[in-house]
């Protein structure tokens, strides 16, 4: 996937294929029409678009993802952090948290995810 990276408007599409996967290519106009108000070959141009960028696959009228929407999130969080924090997850909190008061459930969900790590 070598652009990964979605637009508003490409994110509302992506999310549509990924809460209805798999369906035909009928179904995504249909769904594309009713909630982002797009003609069929809007539609199928996007998809086109994205199925190039290697998220989704379009086969005999089938689509589905190659990448599922955590995995690309996870992706797009990754590289968020490299880019703006050379790498550093405890810089990012450290921004995030100098601007936004943690509750004690975020830093509970924090703690967790911490102690979880250290288990593997």
């Amino acid at each position: 996937m070598s652009d990964n990276k979605l637009g508003n408007i490409e994110s509302k599409f992506a999310d549509i294929i990924w809460a209805n996967e798999p369906l035909s290519s009928g179904e995504l106009v249909k769904l594309c029409e009713a909630q982002l108000s797009w003609k069929k070959s809007t539609t199928y141009t996007v998809l086109k678009k994205l199925c190039e960028r290697g998220l989704f696959v379009n086969e005999n009228g089938r689509v589905s993802s190659l990448v599922s929407k955590d995995d690309y999130y996870a992706m797009q969080s990754t590289s968020f952090v490299g880019e703006l924090f050379h790498g550093s997850l405890p810089a990012f909190i450290a921004a995030f948290s100098s601007r936004k008061k943690l509750t004690s459930e975020e830093i509970d969900e924090l703690q967790k995810l911490i102690d979880e790590s250290r288990v593997k």
